[in-house]
């Protein structure tokens, strides 16, 4: 587990760190994730690498057996502000579970030459997982670095962390995959 190099043309997909979203896990495993997450952000800003903030506000619309339940707060969606904003960020709003299902985001990666791909953020299981396994599919090199994202559910972390993860990306530390941005 250990990231190999870092792709010269690499975006950075930061997964619903938004208000509603972030507030799910428990505090102590929330906050280290974004704090790593905000490490990359600006390791990426710095690099003048893209940076692509993205934010959830609905589901997609086939039938479950979990409902969602109630109203959300006027701001559930907002990022979180410790993510700051720059001019060239790539904000994308979706409605699945990942990134790529029809946000046009493929797309954009492609005209800027995005070869590789970091993907952080909540939940482990469900956002980055999606993303992550989408952009493998579409061909670009994923990078996971785990202590930049987590879940509500630590089991469903793990397992995708464990099983998941290696077959489809790199998987690593924030750090490590910073010094290999140096």
């Amino acid at each position: 587990m250990s990231f190999t190099t870092f792709d010269a043309h690499t975006a950075l997909i930061v997964i619903d760190l938004q208000k509603g979203i972030a507030a799910l896990p428990r505090e102590e495993l929330a906050r280290p994730a974004i704090a790593n997450a905000v490490r990359l952000i600006d390791a990426f800003r710095r690099r003048k690498q893209p940076v692509v903030l993205v934010n959830v506000v609905g589901g997609a619309p086939g039938r479950t057996d979990r409902k969602p339940s109630g109203d959300r707060p006027a701001d559930w969606a907002e990022l979180l502000p410790e993510l700051g904003s720059a001019p060239d960020d790539i904000r994308i709003t979706k409605k699945t579970w990942g990134a790529f299902t029809g946000t046009g985001l493929d797309e954009r990666l492609g005209d800027l030459g995005v070869t590789g791909v970091v993907v952080c953020g909540i939940a482990t299981s469900k956002g980055v997982e999606s993303t992550a396994r989408f952009a493998h599919e579409l061909g670009y090199n994923v990078a996971l670095p785990v202590d930049a994202m987590t879940d509500s559910d630590p089991e469903a972390h793990r397992r995708s962390v464990e099983l998941t993860f290696p077959s489809i990306a790199e998987t690593g530390t924030t750090d490590e995959l910073i010094g290999l941005i140096k």
